[in-house]
């Protein structure tokens, strides 16, 4: 199964970009997944789902520790296949 992952983090900053988006953008590009791409109001990022879902816990993790007070996130299948591997 492929996945896409599409998130924000909070707060906003129009005059610089966020510790905690730094922090997510980083994680999310650390985690190998194909077409991965980062913005000023939104990040998306598509891969395998295990991976995909290894990228969300990261994400989650690394903005929260970075102060982010609210993190919006949305996964969708994108191809299909069977259950993601590694989940049950």
């Amino acid at each position: 199964m492929r996945l896409r992952v599409e998130f924000t983090t909070e707060p906003f900053d129009l005059d610089r970009v966020p510790p905690h988006a730094e922090a997510a953008r980083d994680a999310l590009r650390g985690a190998g997944l194909d077409a991965v791409d980062v913005g000023p109001f939104g990040n998306t990022a598509e891969g395998a789902g295990a991976a995909v879902l290894a990228a969300v816990r990261q994400v989650l993790s690394a903005s929260l520790e970075a102060g982010a007070t609210r993190v919006s996130l949305q996964v969708s299948v994108v191809g299909e296949g069977g259950p993601a591997e590694g989940t049950p």
